[in-house]
């Protein structure tokens, strides 16, 4: 009953907020009050404890944020250490005078047992753990600690950059991209403060060590003046127990020691410590047999010790042994299945329609679509056709994923409807460091182009991540350099991915909000074939078609008075000028476009007046688009968004011709800007 309502009590005061300030203000209580030897022995035992579970906790994460109170788990166990120091000390002055077991049974037993009650043997053991921490574990993880800080806050603008990349492309949505800058923010955080929790173990050590020495001359001068032992007993009974009190202490902190070089030198790769060593040394058969086989000879060298070497190149031996059978099991785990049945009948089933969307990968690239191997893909994919449902309006068909072995091991193609769209060559085990324009320095790795953008970039092992970062290169695995491509390409082939079946979706959804406007338009005034065909017109120039009832209604305007294809999108493009303009110039009152020169665009308006602008020259018709691309080039290079300001009547025309050398020069006419934004010329297009 007690229990139970002792229980009951710690879970109304919620005891897992009172732990840290309780163990800290017991620590402190430490420093003041003195300790009876029974309560000592338990805290030098939790002390262990504490040590050993943080050490294995080390090494069972799989990334340093899993364990991401260890900086203050760092200072508490300090604090502990030092303050059983001082307590230990108190009860060995005070009480030494009465021999070895004056301080408790745990620093007895450490100061008789693990040394062998030899005082001199003990300082000895004490002095090579002090070095082994100081020296070595303590300075190699401070140094570690230190550089991995500050790459890792160079790295944060490239990694703030790749996330929002990744966003833009609709590959990770809002939730995702939070969630991983507070990943990136509490990274840095862990660095910095691991950074200077290591002065807390270097401080610790040379405490241990002044704490042993003020032990001693206390001990003998007390030991001496105050209670008349002699010399040879003050020094013997003081010493080890200053021994035993600094060895039980001592030991702690080199566990603790290397659990903070662990956790600091930590590679994330989503494995713990234990598998990522076993993986990585004994995965190489061939290094296992060369081993072996030099140990055996060193074994078989009269002088050598025959057993120990031998016996090593036997478990090796038997290690790569039983990864062979292994092997050759699992090889033959897969059954043949041999048929004897007729064939079957050639029938209209043997005919398989083209995907209107495809992705055709190499035999290598498999793991990257397969879930069963951890491949990402395939959520990227579907990342991306979301986010293209979100900006253009509608959903593009799902994407049929095929693997080709007429196609490079590492090689993917995006298709549609059987035709070749784009593709490239990505590495499953490598990342692709992406050249923005502003890195700080190289790389080394194969040389190549993003897929998606042309922009310099190098393949880089995934160990370089991080300095990659820190030189303002965009680094993305090769899921995302797939579904980047597959985003760009949504985005200049909507216009043919949108078909009868997404155009009915498209009514039935809006009619599902607005069916009296889909009942009195569709197909009374304008054939969903028509519908197709401006919304088709749209997406060509990356005119989004999300406001479909704005769309709707103006053609239930427009179409008793026309049927011309191109008309209907003229006039809901002039309807949809502010939604284009805001999408060109985002918060923008002031718009810098292009315009066109006046005397080319007398040219143009004959040419269109004696036949749809099939009468211009060949050399003025190369002249425009040699110029056009030329304009595109130098507004993209000042980051201002190239548009290009036309007639009313010339747009088209000029947004159809220029298409091919400058694709992403926007054509919008004065009659689609609203009358609320101002125009800025910074550019002139002519033919001269």
């Amino acid at each position: 009953m007690i229990v139970d309502a002792f229980i009951r009590l710690l879970q109304k005061l919620n005891w897992h907020t009172l732990a840290a300030p309780v163990l800290v203000i017991l620590i402190l209580a430490m420093l003041i009050i003195p300790l009876p030897t029974f309560l000592l022995d338990l805290l030098f035992t939790f002390n262990i404890t504490l040590g050993l579970i943080i050490l294995l906790v080390s090494l069972y994460m799989t990334r340093p944020l899993e364990f991401a109170a260890f900086p203050t788990a760092l200072l508490l166990t300090t604090l502990l250490r030092l303050s059983l120091n001082v307590a230990a000390a108190r009860v060995i002055l005070l009480h030494g005078q009465n021999g070895p077991g004056a301080a408790g049974v745990v620093i007895e037993s450490f100061g008789e047992f693990v040394v062998g009650g030899d005082y001199a043997v003990g300082i000895i053991v004490f002095a090579i753990l002090v070095i082994i921490n100081f020296v070595v574990i303590t300075k190699g993880a401070g140094r570690i600690a230190e550089v991995s800080a500050r790459f890792t806050l160079d790295a944060m603008p490239g990694k703030q950059m790749a996330i929002d990349a990744d966003l833009n492309a609709g590959i990770i949505d809002q939730e995702e991209a939070h969630r991983r800058r507070v990943e990136i923010a509490q990274e840095a955080d862990f660095f910095g403060s691991m950074d200077g929790a290591s002065k807390f173990v270097r401080g610790d050590a040379i405490a241990a060590i002044l704490i042993l020495f003020i032990n001693l001359i206390g001990g003998l001068v007390i030991g001496i003046w105050q209670h008349g032992l002699s010399l040879g007993t003050a020094a013997h009974d003081y010493t080890l127990l200053s021994i035993g009190d600094a060895l039980v202490a001592q030991i702690p902190a080199l566990v603790i020691s290397i659990a903070a070089g662990i956790v600091v030198s930590s590679v994330n790769t989503g494995q713990d410590l234990g598998r990522q060593l076993i993986g990585q040394i004994f995965q190489h058969r061939d290094v296992l047999v060369i081993v072996a086989a030099i140990l055996g000879l060193l074994g078989l060298i009269p002088g050598m010790p025959h057993l120990p070497f031998l016996t090593a190149a036997g478990v090796l031996a038997g290690v790569v042994w039983y990864q062979r059978r292994r092997a050759q099991q699992q090889a033959t785990e897969t059954p043949v299945v041999e048929t004897t049945a007729e064939p079957e009948e050639i029938g209209w089933n043997s005919v398989e329609p083209l995907d209107p969307l495809g992705l055709e990968v190499g035999y290598r690239l498999i793991p990257l679509v397969d879930k069963n191997q951890g491949g990402e893909l395939l959520a990227r994919i579907r990342g991306v056709r979301k986010k293209f449902a979100q900006d253009i309006g509608f959903l593009v068909p799902a994407v049929h994923v095929r693997d080709n072995l007429e196609l490079r091991p590492t090689a993917y193609r995006i298709t549609i409807r059987g035709v070749d769209m784009g593709g490239g060559e990505v590495f499953p085990d490598l990342l692709l460091a992406i050249d923005p324009g502003n890195v700080l320095g190289k790389l080394e790795g194969t040389a190549t182009r993003d897929p998606s953008f042309g922009l310099p970039a190098v393949w880089i092992e995934p160990l370089q991540r991080d300095k990659a970062l820190a030189l303002n290169y965009t680094v993305v695995d090769p899921a995302t350099v797939i579904a980047t491509q597959l985003h760009q390409i949504l985005q200049q082939h909507g216009a043919e991915l949108l078909g009868r079946e997404e155009v009915e979706g498209l009514i039935s959804h809006l009619a599902s909000r607005s069916p009296k406007l889909v009942e009195d338009v569709i197909p009374k005034l304008i054939s969903p074939d028509r519908l197709k065909r401006v919304l088709q017109n749209l997406l060509r120039e990356g005119v989004s078609i999300r406001d479909m009832r704005t769309i709707v209604e103006v053609l239930a305007e427009e179409a008793p008075q026309s049927q011309d294809v191109d008309e209907l999108t003229a006039t809901v493009r002039r309807a949809l000028g502010p939604f284009i303009v805001q999408g060109l110039f985002p918060g923008q009152s002031e718009l810098p476009v292009a315009v066109i020169d006046g005397q080319l665009e007398h040219l143009l308006q004959e040419s269109l007046r004696n036949g749809k602008g099939e009468s211009l020259e060949p050399g003025l018709a190369q002249r425009i688009l040699e110029k056009a691309k030329e304009l595109m080039q130098q507004m993209e290079a000042g980051g201002l968004p190239p548009v290009l300001l036309a007639m009313a009547p010339m747009r088209a025309f000029l947004a159809h011709f220029l298409a091919r050398s400058a694709p992403r020069l926007r054509v919008l006419s004065y009659a689609e800007i609203p009358e609320n934004k101002k125009i800025r010329v910074v550019a002139t297009l002519g033919a001269g």
